[in-house]
């Protein structure tokens, strides 16, 4: 498992939202301009929504940017899943080619779109945060 480096604005978004939430964020980075993205412990994603969307929806007004949220999970393979949410997934590989880790992930073609993303932003998420959390070096969809 990496070590996640947090900048300033990170551990102040991390403490205001665990502050709004009660749920505990392991990590925040902001992908884009106008997002965040934070990986909440796991067990704690009802908590870190709250009751009809509140907690989220207050952390979104208060801050004034789209918020995204993931469930962290110490198996990788659990992790990539959790990362690619909404989109089903079928399989997770993970394997060694010489010294890089490579996370192969098998998606029905009908959601291979959703998977990529508008300009491969959902796919350059999901590589990031897995390079984070556990050290993979690359995400390949199948």
């Amino acid at each position: 498992m990496s070590e996640v480096k947090l900048s300033m604005d990170g551990i102040r978004y991390i403490t205001l939202f665990e502050n709004l939430t009660g749920a505990t964020a392991r990590d925040c980075f902001e992908p884009e301009n106008n997002k965040l993205i934070f990986v909440v412990k796991s067990g704690d994603m009802g908590l870190a929504i709250g009751k009809g969307g509140d907690h989220i929806n207050r952390v979104k007004n208060t801050i004034g940017k789209h918020i995204e949220i993931i469930e962290h999970s110490d198996d990788p393979v659990e992790f990539v899943k959790n990362a690619f949410h909404p989109v089903s997934i079928m399989n997770v590989n993970i394997v060694l080619r010489g010294d890089k880790r490579i996370a192969y992930v098998e998606i029905h073609n009908k959601e291979k779109g959703l998977a990529i993303g508008r300009d491969g932003k959902n796919i350059e998420k999901v590589k990031k945060l897995s390079a984070r959390h556990h050290n993979i070096d690359d995400v390949i969809i199948q």
